[in-house]
């Protein structure tokens, strides 16, 4: 099947998890069936997709079935299998292509990729054994990032190398095949989410403000308070991202910002992200309905911010004492709760996000603050 997907008709997600969850709220709301296929079950996407089909990602039979069942496949979570997706891209359209997750769920290819594009990336060289990282660590230097190539995410699979006396332990902590990339002391984390569709449209979000704690996204402001040639470049870098990775969906590009105020690609996510759900309740089409939109050839919607927003996740941790006081939270006004349904809470692991509306990005900021620290 080509062209247009309409309403009525079947979604396919790869991967179950809370994005999956999302695009589904959004999907059933304009009247498309969605059909989950991951290794789990009773999952947060699977409780409320019409069809949770649960197995392996590798097992072709059964993922080639779930491709017949519907009329075009997206996913949340990038470390599919490659022959897996190349399978289902036989029967129906798989959005975005196995080009672009090929690239993206492998460090050392989306580097390269990027490098050889011309887009701006700190230096970095590829390891693959021990001694490679002690001649990369000659030519970087040090501090520097030691990042497992595949199947990273969260701080999950880096350390930093702070001097050369601890590759031995970096290298024992991680193992096989890595990425070492010069350390970054940079002034602000940015990223771009955005949506292309079957056409080539694009729309953006512009340029949003992160703030990592533990490797984890902590807070999203909306926007990111930088001069807008800087936004600018960020969201012309992020387009011709898209249209070297031909993606056709939402994705997300992660930038640093320099103290001299360049722009580092960081990571490329081929999919919504974590810093995109402020968009749910803060702009005209939600990054998941957006998502939605370009996979099944329909027009891209406006991405119209009314106001600034912000968005702050909630950790397992929360849980540590009982259950959060939910009441409490949302006696503040313009402060939106997002629950997963998760069935176990554990530190580190993202049970929910708040969201708020105001005026300016500092206002939206404490409101998610003061909202997050009376849980």
């Amino acid at each position: 099947m080509s062209g247009t997907v309409l309403p009525g008709a079947a979604i396919g997600v790869l991967g179950s998890g809370q994005l999956g969850r999302m695009l589904t709220f959004a999907a059933r709301r304009m009247g498309y069936r969605v059909h989950v296929y991951s290794p789990d079950s009773d999952s947060p996407a699977g409780r409320v997709a019409n069809e949770e089909w649960s197995a392996s990602y590798e097992d072709l039979d059964a993922a080639c079935e779930f491709a017949r069942s519907v009329d075009v496949v997206t996913l949340e979570f990038e470390n599919i299998p490659a022959a897996t997706v190349k399978a289902l891209s036989a029967l129906v359209p798989v959005r975005p292509g196995v080009g672009a997750l090929q690239v993206t769920q492998n460090r050392r290819r989306e580097k390269e990729f990027l490098r050889a594009a011309g887009f701006p990336v700190a230096p970095f060289r590829a390891i693959s054994n021990r001694n490679a990282l002690d001649a990369a660590l000659d030519e970087i230097g040090t501090p520097a990032v030691l990042k497992t190539a595949g199947f990273g995410y969260d701080g999950k699979g880096q350390t930093r190398i702070s001097t050369p006396d601890e590759a031995d332990a970096a290298w024992e902590s991680l193992g096989g095949e890595a990425v070492l990339e010069a350390w970054v002391d940079f002034e602000a984390e940015l990223s771009v989410v955005a949506a292309r569709g079957v056409d080539g449209a694009f729309a953006h979000y512009g340029a949003v403000r992160n703030v990592h704690s533990r490797h984890i996204l902590d807070l999203t402001v909306a926007p990111a308070g930088v001069p807008s040639e800087v936004e600018a470049e960020a969201v012309e870098i992020t387009h011709g991202v898209f249209e070297q990775l031909d993606i056709v969906g939402t994705a997300c590009v992660e930038f640093f910002l320099t103290a001299n105020g360049g722009l580092l690609v960081n990571e490329i996510a081929p999919r919504p992200h974590n810093s995109g759900h402020w968009t749910i309740d803060g702009a005209a089409t939600s990054q998941f309905e957006q998502q939605l939109r370009a996979v099944c050839g329909l027009p891209l919607g406006s991405t119209r911010r009314p106001q600034a927003a912000a968005m702050a996740n909630l950790l397992g941790d929360l849980w540590k004492d009982g259950e959060p006081n939910w009441t409490a939270a949302l006696k503040i006004l313009d402060v939106n709760l997002h629950l997963y349904d998760k069935k176990e809470p554990r530190p580190g692991r993202k049970m929910g996000h708040l969201t708020a509306l105001a005026l300016t990005p500092r206002g939206a900021a404490k409101l998610v603050a003061d909202a997050r620290s009376v849980l």
